[in-house]
C-alpha cells in the first residue's frame, strides 16, 4: 500500500481559495487514482474528487466548477485546488489511493492519509 500525508488545510473566509496536497510514498504512484474525501463533525465521509491513472476527473455536483483534483507524477504528488469556498464545505479533508480506478465509494480506497482540517467561515 501507499502511504499518503496531506497538507494545506487552514480557516479562510467564504469565497477564499485553498489548495491541499497530498504527498504519496511509493514508486507506482503513477499507477494509484487518488481521491479526496471530507468528512464533518456527525456526518458520513463524502466524496470529493478523483483522478485515475489516466483518464477523466470526477466530482460530485456539490463541488464540481469551484473544485479542481490534479496530480504531479514526478513528484508523488495529488492536489485539490478549492475555489470559493462555502461554509458547508467545512470538514476534515482526506485523501486516498486506489489501483487504477476512480471510485466516488470510500470502502474501495485501502489507503489513507491522516487528514487536514478545512474551516470556511461565513
Amino acid at each position: 500500500q501507499v502511504q499518503l500525508v496531506e497538507s494545506g488545510g487552514g480557516l479562510v473566509q467564504a469565497g477564499g481559495s485553498l489548495r491541499l496536497s497530498c504527498a504519496a510514498s511509493g514508486r507506482t504512484f503513477s499507477s494509484y487514482a487518488m481521491g479526496w474525501f471530507r468528512q464533518a463533525p456527525g456526518k458520513e465521509r463524502e466524496f470529493v474528487a478523483a483522478i485515475p491513472w489516466s483518464g477523466s476527473t470526477d466530482y460530485p455536483d456539490s463541488v464540481k466548477g469551484r473544485f479542481t483534483i490534479s496530480r504531479d507524477n514526478a513528484k508523488n504528488t495529488v492536489y485539490l485546488q478549492m475555489n470559493n469556498l462555502k461554509p458547508e464545505d467545512t470538514a476534515v479533508y482526506y485523501c486516498a489511493a486506489r489501483l487504477y480506478f476512480n471510485s466516488r465509494n470510500p470502502r474501495e480506497y485501502p489507503s489513507w492519509g491522516q487528514g487536514t482540517q478545512v474551516t470556511v467561515s461565513s
